[in-house]
Parts: structure tokens; sequence; C-alpha cells
């Protein structure tokens, strides 16, 4: 049973998603927040699985709200919206998908189907998509080699290229580590499965060797936590 909470300034919309999910025997309504403040105060409790996410509120809106919950969601999130431009940041930022206004009731359905295969296995799904000029560049977690900080972004490392998110690194360290990434500085997180060899250097500190070839420090502050989870089973 999926938990589901509908945040949207608009009555009338949060009413027609509840309709909607009402026919979903494995869909469980926790929750309808007409405001920011509202979801924020809710959150807690509700502990919902799935959140139906409006763009445009008044006061703060649904970008906003996820920038005061910080980090990673523990919830998975559909965005709604009335304008096209906000679909693409809506996947920058994690979303599974998103509804455009007015949906009927055949695209409401289609989505709801997608997020909820895409929650039953993760680990096949999760992937960033990113604007590279006029494309939509999809770059699966299993595929990052590493993801270093860039200032106010990240740099995503993966099949040669390099893509850069506007995303935290500690906000990104949040939602890879559950995927086997781990830090091994400050200013960089890697695939553990890209791993081939830690070598020591003359001064005695260490370096990541990655199958690519390329080497990055580790801190040792990290150095007996990348050792522990390379020598399991």
């Amino acid at each position: 049973m999926l938990r589901a909470l509908i945040i949207d300034d608009e009555p009338l919309a949060r009413s027609n998603i509840a309709h909607l999910l009402a026919d979903d025997p494995g869909i469980a309504i926790v929750g309808q927040c007409g405001s920011a403040e509202e979801a924020l105060a809710a959150l807690p409790a509700a502990r919902p699985d799935l959140v139906f996410l409006d763009v445009e509120m008044p006061e703060c809106d649904g970008f906003e709200l996820l920038e005061l919950i910080g980090a990673a969601p523990p919830f998975a999130i559909v965005f709604v919206t009335a304008h096209h431009q906000f679909a693409l940041r809506a996947f920058e930022v994690g979303a599974l998908d998103y509804l455009l206004k007015p949906f009927d009731d055949r695209r409401f359905g289609r989505v709801l189907e997608r997020v909820k295969e895409r929650m039953r296995a993760p680990g096949e799904t999760r992937r960033f998509i990113i604007k590279n000029g006029n494309a939509l560049q999809v770059v699966k977690f299993a595929d990052i080699d590493w993801v270093e900080a860039s200032d106010y972004y990240t740099t995503l490392h993966a099949n040669g290229r390099s893509h850069m998110l506007r995303r935290s690194l500690a906000d990104l360290d949040t939602e890879l580590a559950p995927h086997g990434f781990h830090r091994i500085h400050r200013s960089a997180i890697v695939n553990l499965e890209r791993i081939r060899a830690l070598e020591i250097r003359e001064d005695g500190e260490y370096e990541v060797v990655l199958r690519t070839g390329q080497r990055l420090r580790m801190s040792r502050r990290y150095r007996k936590t990348i050792m522990e989870l390379l020598c399991k089973d």
C-alpha cells in the first residue's frame, strides 16, 4: 500500500487527484495540503511514499518547498503543473514524473502506473535527466563513475562524459548512498563498483584508482569506511 500526499493550493485540483487515487486499491491518501507551510507541518506524521506536488503555489512554490525540506526527500515526487517549461526542472530535482494540467483520467492513469513501476524497481530505474543544449540527457546511476563538486553545482562523470547538474554534492550524497556510492573526499563521491584499486602515494596518502584510470585523492576520514565497504562480500 503506497501512502500518497497531495500538495496543491487549488481545492479543485486536490479533489480531482484524490478522486482518481481513490480508484486505486494500492494507494492510501494520507493527507491533502493547500500550501507549503501546511505540507511542512504534515510531512512528519504523514510519512508519504508518494507526493503529488503543485509547482506554482503562492508564497512558496513546489521547488522552494523541496529546498526547505533539504537533501533528497524520502518519498517519490510527481510534479503537477500547468506549464510545460517546468518539466525539465522537475526531472532535475529527482521527480519520477509530472502531470500537465489539465489532465484527463487516461493521462493520470498512465503516469500513476509508470510511477508505481519505477518505485517497485528503484535500483533499475534511478536516473538523472540533464539538459544538454537542446536535448535531454539521461544518466543512469549505474553508469556514473564519480561525482565532483563544482561550486554551486555538481559534475557527473559517466561513460567518458561530464554532465553539469544543478544540485549540491551533499544533496547527491544522500540520494546516491543507498545505490552503492560513497564520499571519498569533501568534494568527491565515487561509485564503489567503479573502483579498481586503492594505492598509497609516496607521502603516505591514499588514491582511489577507477576502472577508467582516473585517480582521485581520498581523505583520511573516509579511508577506513571505504576499505570496509570494498572488503564486504
